[in-house]
């Protein structure tokens, strides 16, 4: 299968060449289409003569090609009129009648210059396919956002993730604005799927099945939250699907210099001790090293509970009822890992065994609350 894609350096169809290449090359096997891939990349400055070629050779077309931030309101109509026009003119000319998709937007459906065109470009593909019986699906997309958007550009969410992650200022004109949108996934999936003659569809338009709908205000709020859990540790909400995507967005957009963190060691002569994540439902990790032939510990929960990792190092936790005499023993080492539970009701204390360090992950099921501890000292 040929697979010509116009835009082929922009946001979307980076994306969509990367998760066909995927697979083309088998790693990516969720999908029913034949690694029998074949790409034709088409942009800006591709060689023109490259577009006969490829309209005579597609199997499919992803038109995505198309002008969003011109020095002149008339490129709009030059490159989402203009340039849809030259490709069914070449499609046409070599009796190609192969299944097209073009991007459009939910602009299309304003008076704007922007959406004027784009609305022009959709009924040249109506026409098209009314003349030619082609196969054709207009999408007309909410706002996108993903990785490799470009910020400053055309997408609110790509500056915002773009300048808090670089400490740069933003601008929100009215936080309670509710904005749609579709992540750049789940727009591969629904073209891929097209590709595959599964497109969903609403009325005559194309759909992505996944939208979010949510205020301007909300998502700049959730973005200072992903730069501030640098400091206060605490790991977003990932059960909330569009908080997931946002945030695997955000990332995209670290410096490069800025991919690294310190964490707050609390270090004495016994080792040191270190909080790493933390969530309000899901309790808080740490890392612990504890220098040879120390012991941590001694003391006990009536809820708090823990799981210990030890990943490097050998030891040995132990644990007692208050009330009784006999010592429970479990031992650990980095070369066999096994997690062990730390039970409600026994004081528990662990040793470093070896002659270097041990360094344990410690898992507990909530967030340490100083005022209210649960931690009552006892020797084991």
């Amino acid at each position: 299968m040929n697979i010509l894609i116009t835009g082929a350096k922009g946001f979307i169809g980076k994306n969509l060449i990367a998760e066909l290449k995927n697979i083309k090359e088998g790693k990516a096997k969720t999908y029913d289409l034949s690694s029998e891939l074949e790409i034709f990349p088409y942009d800006i400055d591709t060689d023109p003569a490259l577009l006969d070629t490829y309209a005579q050779k597609a199997d499919f077309v992803f038109h995505l090609a198309g002008v969003n931030r011109p020095k002149e309101q008339l490129e709009f109509m030059e490159g989402n009129f203009g340039f849809t026009s030259t490709l069914l003119d070449k499609l046409q000319h070599y009796g190609n009648t192969c299944p097209i998709m073009i991007s459009s937007s939910i602009q299309a459906a304003l008076d704007n210059p922007y959406g004027v065109s784009k609305k022009a470009g959709e009924e040249l593909l109506f026409d098209y396919s009314r003349k030619t019986g082609a196969k054709v699906y207009v999408y007309r997309f909410p706002n996108v956002f993903g990785k490799w958007c470009r910020p400053n550009y055309n997408s609110a969410v790509a500056t915002f993730c773009n300048n808090i992650a670089h400490d740069l200022s933003i601008q929100v004109n009215d936080p309670k604005v509710i904005m749609t949108l579709v992540y750049i996934d789940d727009v591969v999936k629904e073209l891929i799927a097209a590709l595959e003659g599964n497109a969903h569809t609403e009325g005559a338009y194309g759909k992505v099945e996944t939208e979010h709908a949510i205020t301007l205000g909300e998502i700049v709020e959730r973005i200072y939250s992903f730069r501030d859990s640098r400091k206060n540790l605490l790991v977003p909400d990932f059960s909330d699907a569009f908080t997931k995507k946002l945030y695997s967005t955000y990332l995209s957009y670290l410096p490069e210099d800025g991919f690294s963190y310190p964490l707050t060691m609390h270090t004495d002569e016994r080792g040191s001790f270190t909080e790493f994540l933390k969530s309000p439902d899901r309790g808080q990790v740490s890392i612990n090293i504890s220098k040879p032939g120390i012991t941590k510990g001694n003391h006990w929960h009536h809820t708090k509970n823990e799981k210990f990792l030890v990943v490097s190092g050998k030891g040995v936790i132990r644990f007692r009822k208050p009330d009784e005499g006999n010592i429970i023993e479990y031992f650990v080492s980095g070369d066999k890992l096994e997690v062990v539970d730390i039970p409600v009701g026994y004081t528990h204390n662990i040793e470093n065994l070896g002659e270097t360090d041990m360094v344990t992950v410690m898992w507990v099921n909530e967030i340490f609350d100083p005022e209210k501890p649960d931690t009552f000292f006892l020797e084991v």
